[in-house]
């Protein structure tokens, strides 16, 4: 046999050592799991199952709470007699005409307030004492200023909506990193740079989260508004409902606003998933 293949018998016939074992401990993640499919609905469903349940079983007095076929049956008597679908135009254009104008409005006054110590000192004082008042004790002096008519109606869903604007896009702006700030100074960033490559996005968070609460805050006030010498509306036709001690035609209108701040801020949600792709949070 020959020293080459003494060496290749020796080399295989050799033990072959095993890896260490890996005792290093196991990472726990402490973040969050995988979203559970149809998870945005599911609550939802279950509400309407028990609520299905307890009206077919006889718990629940039809009287108090109407079985959900009777409000369904209600609600597509009344759309298609066009009731329904009339009154919610005029709500949707109430409280569109005021959330445009409110986030307007906070915008501008949170950017005044939020980049200059000057407007902080004039503005930000009054807007919270606006803020602990609410816009129920406006509306006397509301229809004393500006009647019951359309104005003062928008005028108070706008009220509604700049407060929580404000207040998030302000502490949106002030949360800025500085080093954001000193990085700016360093490449001499003008102040128009400044305001749209720092400012802006650094404060759209904020303003998003705002606005999630604004759109809320709109079908709020159009509650409040539309039961309040109202002529037409879904508010106005649930006050109705209460007049003549039909509650199915009042669940129709509430189911009709739930729809709508649970879309309206559906929306918003997916606005802001859209809008804020670099940022990582416990979400992602």
């Amino acid at each position: 046999m020959t020293a080459l293949a003494q060496t290749d018998r020796a080399v295989l016939e050799r033990p072959v050592r095993q890896p260490p074992a890996d005792v290093r401990p196991r990472i726990r993640r402490l973040g969050l799991r995988k979203p559970v499919p149809l998870a945005a609905g599911s609550g939802i469903v279950l509400l309407l199952a028990v609520w299905t349940a307890g009206s077919a079983a006889g718990l629940i007095d039809p009287r108090v709470l109407s079985a959900p076929w009777t409000v369904v049956t209600t609600g597509v008597d009344l759309a298609v007699g066009g009731n329904l679908l009339e009154n919610l135009w005029v709500s949707l254009t109430r409280a569109a005409q005021g959330l445009v104008w409110g986030v307007l409005a906070g915008v501008v006054l949170a950017l005044l307030s939020g980049l200059s110590r000057v407007g902080e000192a004039l503005l930000d004082g009054p807007i919270q004492v606006k803020r602990a008042v609410p816009n129920l004790a406006l509306l006397p002096l509301l229809i004393l200023w500006f009647g019951i008519g359309e104005e003062m109606k928008v005028i108070t869903i706008a009220l509604g909506v700049f407060i929580p604007i404000y207040i998030h896009t302000h502490n949106g702006l002030r949360s800025i990193d500085k080093r954001y700030v000193e990085l700016a100074e360093t490449l001499r960033l003008g102040r128009r740079q400044f305001v749209t490559r720092v400012v802006l996005p650094g404060a759209l968070p904020g303003f998003l989260l705002g606005l999630r609460f604004a759109v809320t805050g709109s079908l709020l006030a159009l509650v409040v508004v539309e039961q309040v010498n109202g002529t037409a509306g879904i508010g106005y036709m649930m006050e109705l409902a209460r007049t003549y001690g039909q509650t199915e035609v009042i669940f129709v209108g509430l189911v009709v606003y739930g729809v709508l701040g649970y879309t309206a801020d559906y929306s918003v949600r997916l606005l802001q998933r859209k809008a804020l792709t670099w940022r990582r949070t416990l979400e992602d």
